[in-house]
């Protein structure tokens, strides 16, 4: 089942079951989606975005979020902060599994090698790379500095 499925039928399982918290955050992912959509349509085509983008949208979610979370509990509004916190655990049950340290460490040396990437110049192809490969598994703002210390 593809992820736009799974949140449609998420989508209407907590509108049966009346979860008001996960019915909000779940219209939100939807309305990203489809805004996404209409911006990716042009004249010829109307195919949606990509499964791939979708991961790229969810993954901005739980950033954005996270940063909101921080800033309510420096403002000590914890009762916002938890609000965006429950939504971040909504939003990262459609996310793929995140990556351990250990693994993101051992994908940076596997895409350097296999592009050949031996100077901070070739940092661009390695980044593609893994974007091509874990988009969604990993945060692309820590390992850009990893790639660029391995680099250089």
């Amino acid at each position: 089942m593809d992820l736009r499925t799974r949140i449609s039928a998420a989508l209407k399982a907590a509108m049966k079951d009346r979860e008001a918290n996960r019915l909000g955050t779940l219209r939100l992912i939807n309305a990203a989606i489809k805004d996404r959509d209409i911006a990716a349509r042009t004249g010829d085509t109307e195919e949606g975005v990509s499964e791939a983008e979708v991961l790229a949208i969810l993954a901005r979610m739980v950033k954005q979020r996270q940063e909101s979370a921080r800033a309510y509990e420096e403002g000590g509004r914890l009762d916002l902060a938890e609000r965006e916190r429950a939504e971040i655990a909504v939003i990262e049950e459609y996310l793929p599994r995140q990556l351990t340290a250990d693994e993101v460490d051992e994908a940076i040396g596997t895409a350097i090698v296999e592009t050949e990437a031996n100077s901070i110049r070739d940092m661009g192809r390695v980044m593609a790379q893994l974007k091509a490969r874990y988009a969604g598994r990993m945060d692309f703002a820590a390992v850009g500095p990893m790639v660029r210390q391995r680099l250089s």
